[in-house]
């Protein structure tokens, strides 16, 4: 189980000195160390546990220290945090065996002389019966924003669109683990088949009530292991994103191009729900994430083609050539925190420029789009601004389209062909959609 520790502390450690992706990170400082199994687990738990929750750590770690945090050297305050997560949020892991932990960490660290330090601090975390949190006077956004370290820039968006509850039940649910959703390749095998055979296999699944092809897995190993994955009899998609492209009713016959495809699973998505016979182009700006295209398409028996691409340049070969094309531009990424709890630390202005590129991205999407056909926005993102306002000024200029109103599988309406899913509501990544048709 050490190995576990040290291989999370390292990782939050490259997460915060490369600003990396911890999703990124994490793989790879696993494999490093060897871990499997159950250390594997805890590793991921550990690490995703620290960045979920730490402003309150910090919290914790404020109330008890003698320093100020901004003194307490970074590699330590990891340390610390890794502990005190443990301590508090590991029923499992006995008191004492955290503090025991958290001083080997400094020591394997060749932090000796922080080692009395975190002992102290950690002992003095330890003899509370839960961690500490702000008090009754504290502002209600900062009690929030530490409870569930979540920046105070983003509770203050939560609470103004969706009030204060809501809001605290969407942070919630960004702490919450959610089930990992596989999507059934029905090209080769019906749902209750494929759980059928991954429970042979070990994984215990459970068929979506709202979303037919969908399973929802927990605590699953790696799933890339099981001959069924091998096979290609299944992807992992969120249910919001896999119902986007539903939404837009890919056909047999059709031409689809999918401008910002990787990792793919919209691709795959439409592929399938064509039945296999439709011609699909598939983009991205970097030709190294087509490679993990191709490899899923090659994997799930699907055809497609790919292509290394800017999508907002136009190419005037493709100018109303397409029945369907989809644009799920890059966007903030806030409502995927669940499943990437470093995204709530972006840098808010990094958010500012996003609008342009998406509106470049959706004009010149809309020249590729045939008469009669359809034009697909979406985002995984919960601002306004990268969402409805984007999609509104686009339909305001562009009087060639018009809205296309649908019915999530989850009984929401579309407003002006655009509906926004929320994982507090229907229990989906935080995902928008707009869907439109060419009328002229």
């Amino acid at each position: 189980m050490g190995d576990a520790r040290k291989a999370a502390l390292s990782a939050l450690e490259k997460c915060r000195r490369a600003q990396a992706w911890s999703d990124a990170v994490l793989g790879s400082v696993m494999d490093a160390a060897g871990l499997e199994g159950p250390d594997r687990g805890l590793c991921t738990a550990l690490c995703y546990g620290v960045l979920q929750n730490r402003s309150w750590l910090d919290y914790a770690v404020a109330q008890s220290s003698s320093l100020p945090l901004q003194r307490i050297e970074p590699k330590v305050l990891d340390i610390l945090r890794l502990s005190l997560y443990q301590l508090f949020f590991l029923k499992r892991v006995p008191p004492y065996a955290a503090v025991n932990e958290g001083v080997s960490l400094c020591r394997a660290a060749k932090l000796p002389r922080a080692a009395g330090f975190v002992n102290a601090v950690l002992r003095k975390c330890a003899a509370m019966e839960r961690m500490p949190e702000p008090g009754p006077e504290t502002a209600l956004p900062e009690r929030l924003s530490i409870l569930y370290s979540h920046p105070r820039w983003l509770v203050e968006l939560l609470s103004e669109r969706l009030g204060p509850e809501e809001a605290e039940a969407f942070l919630r649910a960004d702490n919450a683990v959610p089930p990992l959703a596989l999507q059934t390749n029905t090209l080769r095998i019906s749902p209750p088949e494929l759980a059928k055979e991954l429970s042979a296999e070990g994984v215990e699944t459970e068929l979506s009530r709202s979303c037919p092809e969908t399973l929802f897995a927990r605590n699953t190993g790696d799933l890339r292991r099981t001959a069924a994955f091998q096979n290609g009899k299944f992807y992992v998609q969120d249910p919001a994103a896999h119902f986007a492209v539903l939404a837009a009713a890919p056909q047999t016959g059709e031409r689809i191009l999918d401008l910002c495809a990787a990792p793919g699973g919209k691709s795959f998505a439409a592929a399938i729900a064509a039945e296999g016979g439709a011609e699909l182009t598939a983009c991205d700006l970097h030709e190294n994430k087509l490679k993990r295209v191709r490899e899923g398409a090659a994997r799930l028996g699907v055809s497609l083609e790919t292509l290394a691409a800017d999508a907002r340049e136009n190419r005037p070969d493709w100018n109303a050539q397409f029945d369907l094309v989809i644009a799920d531009v890059p966007c903030s990424g806030l409502g995927v925190i669940r499943k990437k709890p470093d995204i709530r630390w972006k840098d808010p202005a990094e958010c500012n420029g996003l609008p342009a590129i998406q509106r470049a991205i959706l004009d010149n999407a809309a020249r590729y789009v045939r008469p009669g056909g359809r034009l697909l926005y979406a985002t995984c993102t919960i601002r306004a601004e990268e969402n409805e306002l984007v999609a509104g000024a686009f339909l305001d200029v562009h009087t060639e389209f018009g809205p296309l109103d649908f019915r999530s599988p989850w009984g929401d309406a579309s407003e002006r062909g655009m509906l926004q899913l929320w994982p507090q509501r229907q229990g989906t990544d935080g995902f928008f959609i707009s869907l439109m048709r060419r009328t002229k």
